[in-house]
């Protein structure tokens, strides 16, 4: 099964929603920066990394700053999906309105796509030379998931499918509803041959089901069984079981602390929904200075 890497989100996309972010916060107007702040006055804010990690999401930044003013200069003042302890990050130039008006969405977009992105690069970390791929869920922010999955490849790791229709998952429910395991993946074939078709196993009859099944239709590399919720001896079980005949997927709740044992089980992938559904945001902070 090919992983599938997806490409920059849509202008457009980015464009409404960032408007939609800005109008939930400003609402009719900025009311604490109109009453402290002198019209006209210009400022320059600058953004600061604050915790070891991977910064992600300078360009989403950037659309809202330029979507709340139109001439403001923006610079980039430290990298992108590269992991470091701290320092700058980005500078923007304008108006102290705007850039106030900006700043609490800005850096929540920042902050929450870094998370994915350091979230990701500690589970990459954690599986160093165990040949094991971290991926990415559909346990996504409603709205956020392109961006969510751009971070999850900032920080090292590879995007499963991206909704319901780009590759078949059978999962226990769906096996439940067809008969078994064996007979939802022939009936998932029949019906969609050219997409890539993944089933969920919770035990060893399952997965020797899921081969069997795999074999008589010769499904060969777009062909995968996600282990779900197995434990360390029952995960190297199904990897002696399959003995190469299929890749291998572990899922089911690993932390950072447990997933370098599920590595050296043998299997290929690790999907972590945490990535995207419970990531620490990173530490950022955004200070302005007034322009004499």
């Amino acid at each position: 099964m090919a992983h599938r890497i997806l490409p920059a989100v849509e202008q457009q996309k980015l464009d409404d929603l960032v408007r939609a972010a800005l109008a939930e916060d400003i609402g009719s107007g900025d009311v604490t920066t109109a009453a402290t702040v002198a019209a006209g006055t210009q400022a320059t804010a600058r953004i600061t990394q604050k915790a070891p990690g991977v910064v992600y999401g300078l360009d989403v930044a950037a659309a809202v700053f330029h979507a709340v003013e139109d001439n403001v200069v923006i610079e980039r003042t430290g990298p992108e999906g590269v992991w470091r302890e701290e320092g700058p990050v980005l500078e923007i130039r304008g108006s102290a309105a705007g850039l106030l008006a900006a700043e609490r969405t800005a850096l929540n977009f920042l902050q929450q796509l870094s998370g994915v992105a350091t979230l990701t690069a500690r589970c990459v970390q954690a599986v160093a030379g165990t040949g094991v791929t971290i991926l990415d869920t559909r346990k996504t922010v409603p709205g956020l998931r392109e961006l969510q999955k751009q971070a999850v490849l900032a920080g090292g790791g590879q995007n499963h499918r991206f909704g319901l229709y780009d590759a078949i998952l059978i999962k226990e429910n769906h096996a439940a509803m067809a008969g078994g395991v064996g007979i939802a993946i022939r009936l998932a074939h029949r019906h969609a041959p050219a997409l890539p078709l993944e089933v969920e196993c919770g035990t060893l009859d399952e997965v020797a089901a899921a081969l069997a099944a795999a074999s008589e239709l010769d499904l060969g590399d777009d062909f995968r069984i996600l282990l779900d919720n197995m434990n360390a001896e029952e995960l190297r079980a199904a990897v002696g079981l399959t003995a190469g005949r299929a890749s291998l997927e572990a899922s089911g709740g690993f932390t950072l602390e447990t997933i370098r044992e599920v590595a050296e089980t043998g299997v290929n992938f690790i999907s972590v929904g945490a990535l995207t559904h419970s990531p620490t945001a990173l530490d950022l902070s955004l200070l302005l200075e007034p322009l004499s």
